[in-house]
């Protein structure tokens, strides 16, 4: 494991400090977190990289995990643009992406930007859509626990108690919270989204935990149906990280997809 920090810039925002963790050797995968912060997908990448040949790249989104956030830095779409210059420094080709919750809106803006070195495009549990009658829940307005309710297939097994995490982590909750905020707005969409989707080129497949409740499965079906080609999936015994409860079916869906299509371009 190498975490190391590029500084990248772009004409919006300037110059704009990324701390970024690499993980094996292979096929590259970048991994995108959601609001859980960037430990919600330290372990999945350790698996990922770890039972496959796979490089797994994952960046913390500026703000969270006690880094910066430029003030200019402040919608999904831009962080987006941040993240395609880093891609282009990197030099990478034939790229999966895999994004949870907002990790998926900001993985599906930059297959709309980038479309031309992308593999394979895998949203997990993805926010950012809007859909009539099916609003994304206010997380907001929840306590822990009652995210925990919402969030997970078995959540009396993930509930957190603030008292018994590392002070680190503990640190860093108040800025995800506020990042989270800037980046997806109280309601955790944009409204332009959806109509835009159809844009999307690269070979996309949607992971849905069957118990989630913060995005529920017909969420999850909308915004299949709007990618052109794309695909739908279920996990049984999962929520809205199944990384976190399902985390061996989810890089086996992952890897299998991943290759199908590397092998098919």
């Amino acid at each position: 494991m190498n975490t190391t920090t590029h500084t990248v810039s772009t004409e919006t925002v300037g110059d704009v400090d990324l701390t970024v963790t690499g993980r094996g050797e292979g096929r590259s995968f970048l991994l995108l977190h959601g609001g859980a912060g960037p430990q919600s997908v330290a372990g999945f990448a350790e698996l990922l990289a770890g039972t496959h040949p796979a490089h797994v790249i994952t960046p913390t989104h500026p703000g969270f995990g006690l880094t910066h956030r430029p003030a200019g830095l402040d919608n999904v779409a831009g962080l987006a643009s941040v993240y395609v210059e880093l891609l282009d420094r990197l030099e990478l080709e034939d790229l999966t992406i895999v994004g949870n919750s907002i990790g998926g809106w900001i993985a599906a803006e930059i297959a709309l930007q980038w479309p031309s070195r992308l593999n394979a495009l895998v949203l997990v549990d993805a926010v950012g859509i809007e859909i009539p009658g099916n609003p994304v829940v206010d997380f907001f307005s929840l306590t822990l626990d009652e995210v925990a309710q919402l969030s997970y297939y078995d959540p009396d097994k993930y509930r957190i108690d603030p008292a018994s995490m590392p002070p680190a982590v503990r640190e860093a909750m108040p800025g995800n919270r506020a990042a989270l905020a800037v980046y997806g707005g109280t309601s955790m969409t944009d409204p332009s989204l959806v109509g835009r989707l159809d844009g999307i080129t690269t070979p996309t497949l949607v992971v849905w935990g069957e118990a989630d409740r913060i995005v529920n499965t017909d969420y999850g079906r909308a915004f299949a149906a709007a990618i052109p080609d794309a695909s739908f999936h279920v996990l049984s015994g999962a929520g809205h990280v199944p990384q976190i409860e399902t985390p061996d079916e989810l890089a086996d869906v992952v890897w299998t997809f991943a290759v199908a299509h590397e092998e098919a371009a």
